[in-house]
């Protein structure tokens, strides 16, 4: 009776989920905006805000409030991670090198820039899979909506929540999150 007990616990663990390993983000690796390969293992221990950026976007002023916000809170435990992306009424249609340029000389973008990637359809970009696919990510299916969403990682990798593009980087939620010990 104790071995068939044992096999039914095991087996409703199993199926339940909790004895499969979810992916992290540090199971992905992408391209920098210069074209360097990116190991996103090299965050261990920060907590990463990640948002798909646009130049052409009504939301693209964000990027002032996400330089602020990685200037105040960046460093050995917080970082931000822009990933441009052409998805949303053709908003980002440069190059990296145009971007990198209209970043930097617009709004003196300094955290990580990404080469431009799909964030949505079918050539989205494996991350994004992960991050907007419960299957994936094992929280919850959070779609992008548009340029400037944002998602929130915690200090091991995991999927800690999603925070829409017309929030402000520097909203409520996201501060709360950054200060959370």
């Amino acid at each position: 009776m104790k071995t068939i007990t044992c096999i039914f616990i095991v087996l409703a663990y199993s199926s339940a989920g909790f004895g499969q390993n979810k992916k992290t983000l540090y199971d992905f690796k992408a391209k920098t905006i210069d074209g360097a390969e990116f190991d996103f293992s090299t965050l261990k221990g920060k907590k990463v805000l990640l948002v798909n950026t646009a130049s052409e976007c009504g939301n693209t002023p964000q990027y002032k409030d996400l330089e602020e916000l990685y200037k105040t809170y960046g460093g050995a435990h917080f970082t931000i991670v822009g990933f441009p992306a052409n998805n949303f009424g053709a908003q980002e249609p440069g190059s990296n090198d145009e971007i990198k340029k209209f970043c930097t000389k617009n709004y003196g973008v300094s955290f990580q820039m990404m080469s431009k990637i799909s964030v949505k359809g079918n050539d989205m970009d494996p991350l994004y899979k992960w991050l907007t696919t419960k299957a994936e990510n094992g929280i919850q299916d959070a779609p992008v909506e548009w340029n400037f969403q944002k998602y929130l990682i915690d200090e091991n990798g995991h999927w800690a929540g999603v925070v829409g593009n017309k929030e402000s980087p520097k909203c409520k939620k996201i501060l709360d999150w950054i200060n959370k010990k």
